[in-house]
């Protein structure tokens, strides 16, 4: 797998690229020279703002555009700015990302660019009905834009079962249906969603929702939604398996089937990814630890050219030998 590192200055992570104005933009979250130990919840991830990459091609220059959101400048948010996405509607950019609010919950919220470097203004609170990590942005064939989301553990898709924030709250095990990500419709001004928030159900090639003792496909976090040939394809990562998975539709809002390995374990814990199509070829985004050699869980976005089946299948990525079973 030949592979190219964007970003040697600083460390990101959780890369979203999309092409804007001919160029690709990738908005990752920037992780910090910091020693927090490690914990479920993501403690050592104390990310505070965010920087905007740019490149007239896979093989052109980077631009790191320096700071386009803080979030001392987020007046609901407290700490954590983790995976963001953005996009864009009649000339303006939208910013989505999550971040802990006051009560120490995570909640999504959006900021408005005139570029798509920014810098973004936040609205002074976060989206109405939004929780946990991860927004993903997907403008549908009908100008309908949508946002997935949603993280378990430390993203605490596990507390909102209910609809409302349990903090004891565990997930299904077993042979239990897997936890979903989420799916909301978007309102025209792309400030908040536009009605309820919908389950993102994985099944099988026999129609049964993945469970969630299926470590190898179910879901944990980092979803993304794309198009290709007419087909909805949703991807994600496994988490504790530490693939990146896909499953297609006919229906943005699912039932997704399963179907494969986009990207197999690489140097660090769970990678987080985009794709993206920019001059006739795909792209994936995505993360490892490999020039940080995991210290500080500090990681390195990069990207890798995909290819697809004639049946549209994606084939496996796999990273260089030497880092197969790092994490």
């Amino acid at each position: 797998m030949k592979s190219r590192e964007l970003a040697t200055h600083i460390y990101t992570a959780d890369p979203s690229a999309h092409e804007f104005n001919g160029r690709l933009y990738v908005y990752p979250s920037h992780d910090r020279d910091i020693d927090v130990a490690y914990s479920d919840e993501g403690d050592e991830y104390l990310m505070e703002d965010y920087h905007v990459l740019s490149m007239d091609g896979p093989d052109a220059e980077v631009i790191d555009h320096g700071i386009a959101l803080h979030v001392d400048d987020v007046q609901w948010a407290s700490k954590q700015m983790w995976a963001p996405d953005a996009h864009e509607k009649n000339g303006k950019y939208y910013l989505y990302f999550p971040a802990r609010d006051k009560e120490n919950n995570f909640r999504i919220g959006v900021a408005v660019g005139d570029k798509p470097e920014g810098p973004f203004v936040p609205e002074k609170d976060y989206i109405k009905g939004s929780f946990s990590i991860d927004p993903c942005v997907f403008k549908d064939d009908d100008g309908s834009y949508y946002v997935g989301f949603g993280g378990l553990w430390g993203g605490q898709l596990e507390k909102w079962q209910t609809g409302s924030f349990v903090a004891d709250a565990e997930g299904p095990k077993g042979d239990e249906p897997a936890l979903c990500a989420k799916i909301a419709k978007l309102t025209g001004d792309m400030l908040q969603f536009d009605g309820g928030v919908h389950d993102i159900q994985v099944v099988d090639k026999d129609g049964k929702p993945l469970t969630a003792g299926d470590e190898e496909r179910r879901y944990f976090e980092g979803p993304w939604i794309h198009k290709y040939n007419g087909k909805y394809y949703f991807s994600y990562s496994t988490g504790t398996t530490h693939c990146i998975v896909y499953a297609t539709a006919d229906n943005v809002m699912g039932p997704y089937t399963y179907q494969g390995v986009i990207l197999t374990p690489v140097e660090g814990w769970t990678t987080h990814h985009s794709i993206v199509e920019f001059k006739g070829k795909w792209y994936l985004f995505y993360h490892d630890c490999e020039r940080s050699k995991g210290i500080n869980n500090k990681r390195s976005v990069k990207m890798a050219e995909i290819t697809y089946n004639e049946d549209g299948t994606i084939q496996t990525l796999v990273p260089d030998e030497s880092l197969i079973g790092k994490r």
